[in-house]
């Protein structure tokens, strides 16, 4: 066992213990050259038998997949260390407490905060479910290994321990050696042949402990949620039940149906369906008005027709001085005036900036009214190419997904398509440069770092022409959009500088000159750190810049300096 203040490869100083379990022991330690703490995980090879090597197998198997995965509830990896006898993994340090003492201290949690939580957990769960070329399996979801980080109304969970996390392969069905933990495992754990219903199962006994205050481990006769507390909904019961059901069949089949429950519980109930009944009636009913009325408003559609004109310039006014949801409606219905008006678009989407938030609620609003007139747009005109840049720049600075997570590959992701069609138009239009500039970023993103189907981080396909391609496109026209807004300038450099920090070993693998990354990573910093923004997005990725670059450089520098190593050895 490690000794507090022993100080591991030159530069982790072990600070205390803060984690022990049967495969390895996690310290809180300090970089002494960057003053940042990581967590350590150690683990010693003692090879004596059978039982010490599936540990050490299990621990780099876990480092290995950790190391794969791009999602904002999973920690990174920083360093692996092996000195022969002991395995260090050096990781980000999760500040915050696991929900099983939270449990232990505070007893049952909310309806609300439980779910929310699970939902988060859904879409990490649904991240590593969608792998490819094979589904990743946790296998040990539990209230220990869920770190509660006290950010934001419900705090953000953090997903520790893939100790037993696996692959899922159709055609090896059996799992080899440990399980996960009594009482959260579901039936087929122990038969040996898990797969995503299987996290699932899990996920819903951990909802129960959180909602219940009722440790499944301790054994007994399970009983819904509601048998222990009559407050909770019965929508919130009904999910429950249904994740925990014996027969994996009779679960829910994916982590997708799973949220849309969890989005809405009260839809389950049987108040909920009797409504919708009662609904339909009521609809079909105003139909039938509606398609006498239609043939009246045909005679009334010249006369409104001369009016609209006036009540769009009234309603544009109005509402840039009204309070934030006023402004938002007001537009919306400007637009459904004049589809044509391009400003009632931009106004728009300048109300989303300025609240801050642009989540998939925002943004399929939006979409939903311009899909519905972009039929009637000149797509190679300059205000429409200049339509286009304002969207794909809201997606790639402020999009949030529904749980409230962040990625630049998310947004990268979902900036694409009105950078491309922009990159793609004859048109000439003020911010073309800095549009490029975004289109460069994401067409690398989208045809080289990111998984199709989940938009995450996962792939490694680029090769060193891919590589000078970004790096020649980029130098290119970086220097030309100084007259950009701080906000948008902020927002390529912190992606550029993040995509040269996660894609360094695979640069390097590809013979990518050292000189050259780091050129470019240099370069975008400066220019960052020039920038005096006022707004507090801004400010932020201008600090997360500052913190991480001494650390992030380095780590640059390492992973060329250990490939030379490695092309030496080989040599």
């Amino acid at each position: 066992m490690t000794q507090i203040g022993s100080v591991i490869d030159g530069k982790y100083e072990i600070l205390t213990e803060i984690g022990r379990g049967g495969m390895s022991v996690v310290y809180l330690a300090m970089d002494k050259r960057l003053n940042k703490q990581w967590a350590v995980k150690e683990v010693r090879k003692k090879g004596v038998s059978k039982n010490d090597e599936i540990v050490v197998n299990s621990l780099m198997a876990e480092a290995n997949l950790i190391k794969r995965l791009d999602h904002p509830a999973f920690p990174r990896i920083v360093d692996i260390i092996d000195n022969g006898q002991t395995i260090y993994i050096v990781m980000d340090y999760i500040e915050g407490e696991s929900l099983d003492k939270i449990i232990e201290e505070h007893g049952a949690q909310s309806e609300e905060n439980v779910i929310r939580w699970a939902m988060q957990i859904c879409d990490a769960l649904n991240y590593l479910h969608s792998q490819k070329p094979h589904p990743i399996i946790y296998r040990d979801m539990k209230p220990a290994n869920l770190m509660l980080k006290p950010e934001g109304e419900y705090g953000i969970i953090k997903i520790i321990d893939f100790g037993i996390a696996r692959e899922f392969k159709d055609k090896n069905l059996a799992d080899t050696t440990v399980l996960g933990t009594r009482g959260y495992a579901s039936p087929e754990h122990y038969a040996g042949h898990t797969d995503v219903r299987s996290d699932i199962f899990s996920l819903g006994m951990t909802m129960h402990h959180l909602l219940t205050g009722i440790d499944p481990r301790k054994g007994g006769q399970y009983a819904s949620v509601r048998n222990w507390n009559p407050e909770l909904s019965e929508g919130i019961e009904i999910i429950v039940d249904k994740c925990v059901q014996p027969a994996p069949e009779n679960r829910y089949q994916n982590c997708d149906e799973l949220l849309r429950d969890l989005y809405d519980p009260s839809k389950l109930t049987r108040d909920y369906r009797k409504k919708e009944k009662r609904k339909l009636g009521a609809f079909l009913c105003v139909l039938a008005l509606s398609i006498v009325m239609l043939i009246g408003g045909i005679v009334m559609k010249n006369a409104s027709d001369r009016i609209n004109s006036n009540n769009y310039e009234t309603l544009i006014g109005v509402a840039d001085s009204t309070p934030y949801a006023t402004k938002v409606e007001g537009y919306k219905q400007a637009i459904n005036i004049y589809p044509e008006d391009l400003r009632g678009y931009t106004r728009l989407l300048d109300a989303y900036a300025d609240n801050g938030k642009f989540s998939a609620t925002e943004s399929g609003e939006f979409l939903s009214l311009y899909n519905k007139y972009s039929d009637r747009f000149d797509s190679d005109s300059a205000e429409m190419c200049e339509l286009r840049y304002k969207i794909g720049t809201m997606y790639f600075n402020y999009y949030t997904e529904a749980d409230g997570s962040e990625s630049d590959g998310a947004r990268a992701k979902q900036a694409y398509h009105y950078f491309e069609e922009n990159y793609n138009s004859t048109a000439d239009y003020e911010h073309k440069t800095i549009s490029d500039c975004f289109y460069w970023v994401c067409y690398f993103y989208n045809n080289f770092l990111l998984s199709s189907n989940t938009g995450r981080l996962n792939n490694d396909e680029a090769d060193k022409g891919d590589y000078e391609m970004l790096f020649k496109e980029i130098n290119s026209r970086i220097g030309s959009i100084q007259e950009e807004g701080p906000y948008n300038k902020l927002s390529l450099y912190s992606v550029v500088f993040n995509t040269l920090y996660m894609e360094r070993k695979n640069m390097a693998q590809q013979g990518i000159s050292q000189t050259q990354v780091l050129s470019l990573f240099d370069n975008v910093y400066q220019r960052a750190m020039a920038l005096s923004p006022n707004k507090e997005q801004a400010k932020a990725l201008q600090n997360r810049m500052r913190e991480n670059y001494e650390n992030d450089r380095e780590m640059i520098e390492t992973a060329f300096t250990t490939q030379e190593r490695s092309g030496s050895d080989n040599g």
